[in-house]
C-alpha cells in the first residue's frame, strides 16, 4: 500500500441538498466515473460530454457534494459526469463515503467503472509515455504502481453500477458502449447489452452471463456462409435451421425471462449477457441478434455489441 488510509469519514456541509430533497425532487443525474488509470475513462468522458452532459475532469471528492449543491440550483444541468480517480491522492480515498452521502440526500448517483488488465495498462503507458499517478512512490517501477492502485481501488468496483473493460476494446467500441449505457437512458431502468464475441479473443470481463455456443454447427465450414457473419441473414437462418440451436434458444431466452425481474429487484442498472463461439463471427453474433429482438419485443432497454464479428476479414 503506497498511500495511507483515512477510516475517519468526513461530514459535508450538504444543508441546500436536504432541504431541497424534502420538498422537490431531485433532478440532475450524476455519474462518477472512476477505474484504473490507463483504461479510458478520459475517452468515456468525452463520448458522455458529446450526449449532453457536463463533465468535470479530476474533482477531489470532497469537492463534489458542493458542486452539486451548484448543480441542483441551475435548471441548465440535468445530467452531471465527474472523473475522480487515484490522481487525488489521499483525498481520493474518501470516495466511498461521499458517494454514500450523496445518496443519504436524495441525489440521483450512478458510479461507472472503467477497467483494463495489468498488461494493458502497462502498454499504454509505454505506448504514450506518460506517467503514472502513483510513479514516483513505486520508485518508477511500473508494475508495482500498477498493483498499488488496483489494491486501493478495488472496492469501489464491486460497488460500481456501470462496469467497462477496455482491455480488448478498440475506441470505437468503447464508445459504442457508453453510448449503450447512457444514451437517452432513465437512471431508474437496467440497460441490457448483449454481446458477442470469439472464445479464442478472450471472453468480455464485463459480461455477467456467457453462454457458450460452440456446440452448435458452425456456419464457418459452409463455403458460401464463411465470408458472411451472424449479422447477415442467410448465416442466422443456417444457425437456427437446427433443432439443438432452436431448444437452446428457447431455453435461454426462458432463463433471461425469468433473471431480469430479479435482477430490476435488486435494483441492478445494466446488464451484460455474452454469448461466445470460436470466432465470434456467426453462432454468437445470431444468438446477440435474437436475444437482443427478444428483449425489445418484451419492451427492455436492449443493444447489441459484436465485438469480434470483423476480426478475420482480410
Amino acid at each position: 500500500m503506497y498511500i495511507k488510509r483515512h477510516t475517519k469519514i468526513i461530514h459535508y456541509s450538504l444543508k441546500e441538498i436536504k432541504g431541497a430533497g424534502k420538498g422537490t425532487q431531485m433532478k440532475t443525474e450524476f455519474v462518477i466515473v472512476t477505474g484504473i488509470s490507463g483504461a479510458g475513462k478520459s475517452c468515456a468522458v468525452n463520448v458522455m460530454e458529446d450526449i449532453g452532459y457536463f463533465c468535470i475532469d479530476n474533482m477531489p471528492p470532497q469537492l463534489i457534494p458542493k458542486f452539486a449543491e451548484i448543480c441542483e440550483e441551475n435548471d441548465d444541468i440535468s445530467k452531471v459526469a465527474i472523473v475522480t480517480d487515484i490522481r487525488g491522492g489521499t483525498m481520493f480515498l474518501n470516495l466511498n463515503a461521499t458517494i454514500e452521502e450523496l445518496k443519504k440526500c436524495g441525489l440521483d448517483v450512478k458510479l461507472l467503472f472503467v477497467d483494463a488488465n495489468h498488461h494493458v495498462v502497462k502498454q499504454r503507458y509505454k505506448e504514450t509515455r506518460r506517467k503514472h499517478p502513483l510513479f514516483d512512490v513505486t520508485n518508477g517501477d511500473i508494475d508495482k504502481a500498477i498493483d498499488a492502485e488496483r489494491e486501493i481501488i478495488e472496492p469501489l468496483r464491486e460497488i460500481a453500477d456501470y462496469y467497462i473493460d477496455t482491455s480488448l476494446m478498440s475506441t470505437s467500441t468503447l464508445k459504442e458502449n457508453v453510448l449503450n449505457i447512457f444514451l437517452d437512458t432513465p437512471s431508474d431502468s437496467m440497460t441490457i447489452s448483449c454481446i458477442s464475441f470469439g472464445f479464442k479473443y478472450g471472453v468480455p470481463n464485463e459480461a455477467d452471463l456467457v453462454f457458450d455456443v460452440r456446440c452448435l454447427p458452425n456456419p464457418y465450414y459452409i463455403p458460401e456462409l464463411k465470408e458472411k457473419s451472424g449479422l447477415d441473414k442467410e448465416v442466422r437462418d443456417y444457425v437456427m435451421s437446427f433443432e439443438s440451436s432452436q431448444t437452446l434458444q428457447t431455453k435461454l431466452f426462458d432463463l433471461i425471462d425469468f433473471l431480469i425481474p430479479q435482477y430490476l429487484h435488486e435494483g441492478k442498472s445494466q446488464l451484460v449477457i455474452a454469448f461466445g463461439c470460436t470466432g465470434g463471427k456467426h453462432r454468437s453474433a445470431t444468438f446477440a441478434e435474437n436475444m437482443c429482438e427478444h428483449l425489445s419485443k418484451n419492451h427492455l432497454k436492449a443493444r447489441v455489441l459484436h465485438r469480434d464479428v470483423n476480426k478475420d476479414k482480410k
